[in-house]
């Protein structure tokens, strides 16, 4: 059966090497510009008429406009909306790169849990410093719920803590493990259709697993767009503790 692991191996297009660290251009950097170039296309070419009644390609645009900021305003408020620029571009990043990662062949930018980290950790970071700045130190609040009792407060305010410093583990794990699960069954899916196909009188019963191939590629289509809806989603939600702490 072929390797279901290799697809995810990261490899170096062009070597580079900066202060001592190794800061090769690879395929995964290469499908994050991919990612980028064609939000940025695609955002230019349908917006570029602005006409009242839009195309395909604008509505297609303005629908997505909407669908985010309707998260972010339910979420935030109006108050909220002044991020949505932030929003906005991680849900068409992450959704464009599982996007990608479901044409054969291509790179699951993803499924590596450095990628899904350093968008958390972004996020935890903007949390923390929009806390800070907008609260001072009444952001400390969001350790403290209102209504607790005193005797189990420090135990309360201790979960509290923890809860809030695992986020960007779970933040970044849940977008990680979904992907990269996904691809795997995908994967061994297709190595069972070869080995049926080469294995005499059982290739009768290969098309069993290649409708099974297909339904989960049908499937992680809706897990891509669930895992951009979920990822940005919890964002709004830890950007609304930092605007209100004590709610």
């Amino acid at each position: 059966m072929p390797d279901p692991i290799h697809q995810f191996e990261i490899k170096r297009l062009i070597p580079m090497e900066l202060f001592g660290y190794d800061a090769s251009f690879t395929n995964s950097a290469l499908f994050m510009v991919i990612a980028v170039a064609l939000i940025v296309g695609f955002l230019l070419y349908a917006m570029r008429g602005r006409a009242l009644v839009p195309s395909r390609t604008q509505s297609l645009a303005e629908t997505s406009y909407e669908f985010v900021a309707g998260m972010t305003r339910e979420g935030m408020g109006e108050q909220g909306m002044k991020f949505f620029p932030l929003i906005f571009t991680i849900f068409m990043f992450i959704f464009t790169l599982n996007m990608l990662g479901l044409i054969p062949g291509a790179f699951t930018v993803t499924s590596h849990i450095v990628v899904t980290a350093a968008l958390a950790v972004l996020v935890f970071v903007t949390v923390l410093i929009i806390g800070f700045a907008k609260n001072g130190l009444h952001f400390l609040k969001l350790f403290v719920p209102s209504g607790v009792p005193i005797y189990i407060l420090p135990l309360v305010t201790a979960i509290e803590i923890i809860s809030f410093l695992s986020r960007p583990v779970s933040h970044s794990v849940r977008l990680f493990a979904n992907m990269l699960a996904g691809h795997i069954t995908l994967k061994v899916f297709a190595g069972f259709i070869i080995m049926l196909l080469g294995a005499g009188a059982y290739g009768a019963i290969a098309p069993l697993p290649l409708l099974g191939a297909v339904a989960l590629t049908a499937l992680e289509f809706l897990v891509a767009f669930l895992q951009a809806y979920v990822f940005t989603m919890l964002t709004i939600m830890y950007l609304n503790d930092a605007l209100h702490p004590g709610h």
